[in-house]
Formats: C-alpha cells, structure tokens, sequence
C-alpha cells in the first residue's frame, strides 16, 4: 500500500467518526406534552435535523440554518442556507425567524437545538443598535487578523442578539436539549457556534479587548455599547439553564483516535500529538516537521514507520489582499518546504467539514514526489507561501483533496506519515 493510499485511509476513517447522525439514536429525548420544535445552526445541522427527523416517534417541526451548499432533505423541519464564513442577509432574516420560533415556546415544548461549526456565521442576527453591515465588516476583519476561534467567538457573542445563550433565554420555561458537534480546541460548549443555548460569563469588556488587539476598527455606537455592557451575554447563574440539557455528539479527539485505529490496522504506530493544537498555520507546520525530521533521524519519540495525528484550529494572518487558500493548506504548503522532498515523509491536511476556507477543496496531500513536481512545473512555493496562495500551488502539482460537503465539522484533521 502506497503512503497516498494509507493516508486517505486514515482521513476516511476521521471523517466516518465525525458524523454526528450515528449516535442520534443512542440520546433522544422523553416526548414533550406540548410540540417538539428543532432549530439551529452550522455546517452539520441539517444532517444533524435529518436524523432527528428519522429517529423521533412524534411530530416534530422547525427550521435549521446551514451553509449554501450543506442542505440535506428533511420531511418536517425546513433547512436554510446562509452565507459563511462572512454572515449574509439569508442568515439575518432566518436567525430572526429561529427567535421567533423559540420565543413561541411554552413549558410544555420542547426545543431541539443542532449546533455546530460554522453556526456563529450561519446565525447571524446582530444586537439592538448594530448595524448588520458594521457586524460583516467586523467579522471579515476578525477572519483576516489571526484570531483564534475562540477570541472571535468572544466578540461574535457580544454583537449579537441570539449568541451567548440569548436563545436559551428567550425559551423561557421550555425544556431544551442542545446536541453539539465541537470544533473548538478543548469542546467548550459557549464556543462552538458562541453558544446560542449555553452559559457565557464573558463581558463587552473582554470582546473590546481581543478587537482592539488586532487593531479592528469600531464605530462609536458599537464601542459605546461594548463598553457600557448593555448586551450582556446569559451567565451561568440564569435560572434559563436549570430546564437544560447539553449532548456532545462527536469530538475532534473522536477523529484522531478512528485514525489512530487504523493507523495501527496498517503497522504504524500512531502518535496524537493533540486535539486542541491552535496558532499560526505556517508556524505549526514548523513545529510538526521538526517532530517528523526527529523520527526520522533518530527514531524518537518512537521508531517509524509512525503516524503524527493532530487537529484543533490553525489560523492565517492575511497580509495584503492574500489568495486563494485556507488554513489547512497554508499548513500543508509550509510543511512542504521544510521537508524538501525528502524520502520517507508524505502528509495530509483537510478542514474535515470538507471545505479548506472559502474554497472548493477541502485540503491537500503531499508525498516524495510533491517538491519534485512543483520544481519541474516551475511552483515558487515561497511566493505562493508568502501571498497566502497555497490553493494555486496545489492545484498546479494536482495536490489537492476534494471531499464536497462532509455534513459535519470537528475543524482541521493532520496526518503525517514517517517511513
């Protein structure tokens, strides 16, 4: 088997144990005496709603919100598709009817919430005073700058009207299960999608912190409004929470160890070096190639053949106006030049919901034969490095990985092969 095939197989094996339908089953709910209404938000919720649908024994109806092209078909609960990663006005009107649904709520409903990576964007309904246009330009900017997903998460929760556990509140005495799909390093239930239906305990003050840090441009209203803590988020103490129940559904160390498995299945031993790994995607690149070259050279911290198998959430800091690409193959691109081409050292990288940033692709994969190929097809890998352009760069060599729509997300998926 070549190292291409073993690494696919490896991926495969992730994306399997990433989809959040095949334990639905194992965790429904005891019937409501009132109506069962499902909503939410993110790349996975409309496979997420689907399931539902074919498990649940009893009426059901509602609305989800997914990314344009995420859309499965579902016979009761209408799917939406909106814009992502930037919040479009498809997104705003829906986010609106999602409140409106919760809103009707009584003490005798239930309310079924499927949230998943990608819901921040998908759910996009900005607080009183804000214009929706201010809350997109934020957004772009937060995208380019860095950020972790956890810092931007902070701010998004702070703009809006239904983030930050503002949907539990607005459900009043209703009884509510969130099934969760994390792509967030360490699974915090308030980050994945800025938990619409979950505590928060941070503050307009921490969300001006992390924006002024990038140095993102605010108008005064929205400064105003940070600053005086007049949208505070729902905090942990609110009696919303006490009729509330919270289900994890697939993790991204779920991914890491169906690799792992596999991995073992092939005669190589795995190594996770982490399920939570953030920074700079070209940075921790650097980090795993030096593990590898380690391996390679001199056997430790295991003797290969061996896997390295990490995920979480890298970023990209765009400089200038930045090319086509994301940040798993921003990662893959990096890892490329230190390797050099060197004999024994092939890798993968993909965003496991199947598309790498705002491109078609969901990642790429390099083997011994990569460097040779971009020197012969004339590749400056480090312009394209530098402009942020790793897309172009792989397309050239016929390096990238095409999935489509995976219907789930559990962020960016690492694999490195040392032979």
């Amino acid at each position: 088997m070549t190292a291409r095939e073993k690494l696919l197989r490896m991926m495969d094996a992730a994306l399997t144990a990433a989809d959040p339908t095949q334990c639905m089953a194992d965790h429904l709910p005891e019937k409501p005496k009132g109506r069962t209404i499902v909503i939410g938000a993110g790349k996975a919720s409309a496979k997420m709603a689907q399931a539902f649908e074919r498990y649940w024994k009893g009426e059901v109806g509602g609305l989800v919100i997914t990314r344009y092209g995420h859309a499965v078909p579902c016979q009761y609960v209408e799917i939406v598709e909106a814009g992502h990663p930037v919040p479009n006005e498809a997104g705003r009107v829906a986010a609106k009817r999602v409140l409106e649904l919760v809103s009707s709520a009584t003490k005798d409903d239930l309310i079924v919430c499927m949230i998943s990576g990608g819901g921040s964007s998908l759910l996009a309904m900005p607080a009183e005073g804000i214009k929706f246009s201010e809350k997109q330009q934020i957004g772009n900017a937060l995208l380019r700058s860095g950020a972790t997903i956890s810092e931007m998460n902070c701010v998004r929760k702070h703009l809006s009207g239904v983030k930050g556990g503002r949907l539990a509140a607005a459900a009043g005495k209703a009884r509510m299960i969130t099934y969760l799909v994390s792509d967030v390093p360490g699974d915090d239930p308030s980050i994945i999608a800025s938990g619409p239906t979950v505590p928060d305990d941070t503050t307009g003050s921490d969300a001006l912190r992390i924006i002024d840090a990038y140095g993102i441009n605010l108008s005064d209203e929205v400064r105003g409004l940070l600053s005086s803590e007049q949208n505070p988020t729902v905090s942990s103490k609110d009696p919303c929470f006490t009729n509330s129940e919270l289900v994890m559904l697939t993790t991204p160390q779920a991914s890491l160890l169906a690799a792992a498995s596999v991995a073992r299945e092939l005669g190589v031993a795995p190594i996770i070096l982490g399920d939570a790994i953030e920074g700079e995607a070209r940075e921790i690149a650097i980090m795993h190639a030096g593990i590898a070259q380690q391996v390679l050279r001199h056997d430790q911290p295991v003797p290969k053949p061996c896997v390295l198998l990490s995920g979480g959430e890298t970023s990209v800091t765009v400089s200038g106006e930045g090319g086509r690409g994301g940040r798993n193959s921003e990662f893959l691109l990096s890892l490329m030049m230190q390797f050099r081409g060197q004999a024994g050292l092939s890798a993968l990288a993909i965003d496991t919901d199947g598309i790498d940033g705002s491109e078609d692709n969901a990642g790429a994969l390099i083997d011994e034969s990569s460097w040779r190929k971009a020197v012969e097809c004339n590749v400056d890998l480090h312009w394209y490095l530098q402009n942020h352009d790793s897309y172009s760069a792989f397309d050239q060599i016929s390096a990238l990985i095409t999935t489509g729509p995976t219907l789930t997300n559990v962020n960016d998926f690492r694999c490195i092969l040392i032979e």
